[in-house]
């Protein structure tokens, strides 16, 4: 694959991921790291950035690149893969049968999410891999924090670096710092092949809904998004129960 430094928008967004790779100690000399690739717009991002970022950063780092085939059309993998062959990636795809051991009607976002990341977390053993980068970022996080506040009675957010069994396996989230608006931009700007997810709960869901809200709370204060992410960053502990 012929190396390529970002210019203009590129290079602002690979610099607020280089901040928080940085930030969150995510990446290390000689890591080999499963990217996990839906072909949706933010995962896609993740994938060139970080290929981006491997022709000047001084950790030097292998991508492989991993596609979870769910059953629901979101992408077409051989629109994926063409993409991913044409651009010189190493790819990996793997096919889960979501209606194992269930209905079609008991199909929620837990249960997919459930058996995608355990799907990755397979190929990433298999293919030697400790790391696995998510395409989750600032909106993701936010909402997640506002989800579990307000459905589950807890305060939790996704973490930009989490570590798992012992250490074992290493989830990080480069994109921590970007908004979703910025992916679409970078998406649309890099004519990714993105096809719109065909999942019968897509738009249904209690994660929609949050952030429906949070639109409606930044008409009141448009750093509220912000606010939120930064209030992650600035807990006062005397001040909890």
């Amino acid at each position: 694959m012929k190396k390529e430094k970002p210019e203009g928008f590129s290079y602002f967004l690979s610099k607020k991921v280089g901040k928080a790779i940085m930030d969150y100690k995510m990446l290390e000399d000689g890591d080999k790291i499963l990217v996990a690739v839906s072909g949706g717009k933010d995962s896609m991002t993740l994938l060139k950035i970080l290929e981006q970022r491997r022709a000047f950063t001084p950790i030097k780092y292998e991508l492989v690149v991993t596609h979870v085939d769910m059953g629901y059309k979101c992408i077409h993998p051989k629109i994926l893969e063409k993409y991913l062959k044409d651009n010189g990636y190493s790819y990996h795809f793997k096919k889960v049968d979501i209606l194992k051991n269930t209905s079609r009607d008991k199909i929620n976002c837990f249960w997919c999410s459930w058996n995608r990341r355990k799907a990755l977390f397979e190929t990433a053993a298999k293919l030697g891999c400790r790391k696995i980068a998510l395409g989750h970022h600032k909106d993701d996080i936010v909402q997640t924090f506002l989800l579990n506040l307000i459905f589950q009675g807890e305060i939790s957010a996704m973490s930009p670096r989490q570590e798992l069994f012992k250490g074992k396996i290493v989830l990080i989230r480069p994109l921590a710092y970007l908004e979703e608006k910025e992916c679409q931009r970078f998406a649309k700007e890099n004519n990714f092949p993105i096809v719109h997810c065909q999942c019968p709960n897509a738009g249904k869901t209690q994660r929609n809904q949050t952030a429906k809200l949070i639109k409606q709370f930044e008409k009141m204060s448009p750093q509220f998004k912000t606010n939120i992410f930064r209030s992650l960053q600035r807990i006062k502990r005397e001040y909890l129960l």
